[in-house]
């Protein structure tokens, strides 16, 4: 049997990605166009699944849930406010205050979302915390308040506005002194673009993990921001 393409693993829309982020390079859409292609992609996987988390985009069984989510919490150090930017149906702001428990960490989570029907679906999944998750672009969504740690996905924007979202959510959205976590994200093993991209916006790195993928052309990756106190 043939191997997978290496684009495949990274992202399985990887082709339907293309399309799109060509269509907004000639200006056959424009930026809202754009997140709307990308929302029409995850629609009716997300919404027809029938596990937690297959609904927040993560196929296979609980196992590979965990393996592919739990070290999100590698990067929190303290006890605070978790936002999940692109939580989907909620379940991994539903799963981090338990892992990082584990830990001996106390977190409050909450969650943002573009897609109206994942906000929908998170605040049925999780009624107690419907007030806290929220509808919006993390471009420009205006938080009601600043958290202690941000995760985030640089893939939720087009490439040339990621220098914009990791600014932004910097300056705006994560707690002076708090964390930006951006990932987890799948990765050619040999090839540290994303490290390399937030370096050349100004970056410092304030940590990373690296996770084994059962192909080993690729890992799981996840890196980290501090922003800077006082800001």
């Amino acid at each position: 049997m043939a191997e997978r393409p290496v684009d495949a693993l990274v992202d399985g829309g990887w082709r339907e990605i293309a399309a799109i982020d060509a269509a907004l390079r000639s200006g056959a859409i424009d930026e809202a166009g754009w997140h709307e292609a990308m929302a029409n992609l995850l629609r009716p996987n997300y919404l027809a699944a029938t596990t937690p988390w297959a609904q927040s985009g993560k196929g296979g069984d609980e196992a590979d849930w965990i393996a592919g989510r739990r070290f999100v919490v590698d990067a929190l150090d303290r006890d605070g406010t978790f936002l999940d930017c692109g939580c989907a149906n909620g379940y991994l702001l539903e799963c981090v205050p338990n892992w990082a428990g584990a830990r001996g960490l106390r977190i409050e989570p909450y969650g943002l979302d573009i897609v109206p029907e994942f906000v929908d679906l998170a605040r049925r999944r999780l009624p107690r915390w419907a007030d806290r998750i929220w509808l919006g672009n993390a471009l420009s969504w205006p938080p009601p308040f600043r958290f202690d740690a941000v995760r985030v996905g640089l893939e939720y924007v087009p490439a040339h506005r990621r220098p914009d979202l990791v600014g932004r959510l910097l300056r705006e959205v994560v707690a002076p002194g708090g964390r930006l976590v951006i990932g987890p994200y799948t990765e050619r093993i040999a090839d540290r673009a994303t490290e390399r991209d937030v370096r050349s916006w100004g970056h410092r790195l304030a940590g990373r993990v690296d996770r084994p993928h059962h192909d080993r052309r690729v890992a799981r990756r996840l890196l980290w921001l501090d922003a800077p106190a006082g800001t």
